[in-house]
């Protein structure tokens, strides 16, 4: 599988609402910078886990759009918008936040994450 496949993979619909599933896709080494709009965050294997388990309370669909992807050897560049359906109103689609993010894999799975995002 190349590196983008697996990319592609992870931000298919609802993958990142289950823990169980976004744990398949997380190198046990993993980190994450993220540069967000409330400042930065360091996160690992686990905190993207628990993140999922947040975003599975909260919302009843996770849909991503790419607008670009990009590979260059083990690094894939990808810039897509988060949107999400609330429990309180599942039929309408809410833009969470614009991302952008190089991942690193190895071993195929995402080693690490430069990530940055805005609220929508």
């Amino acid at each position: 599988m190349q590196p983008k496949d697996l990319v592609l993979d992870l931000y298919k619909s609802d993958v990142l609402l289950h823990r169980d599933e976004v744990k398949q896709f997380l190198h046990p080494e993993l980190i994450i910078e993220w540069n967000s709009t409330k400042g930065f965050v360091q996160m690992d294997a686990e905190d993207v886990l628990n993140l999922s388990e947040e975003l599975n309370r909260a919302y009843v669909r996770s849909k991503i759009r790419i607008s670009h992807i990009i590979q260059e050897g083990n690094f894939v560049s990808v810039r897509y918008s988060h949107f999400v359906k609330t429990i309180e109103n599942p039929r309408e689609e809410m833009l969470l936040a614009n991302f952008f993010v190089i991942w690193e894999v190895k071993d195929q799975k995402l080693y690490r994450g430069y990530q940055m995002s805005q609220f929508g």
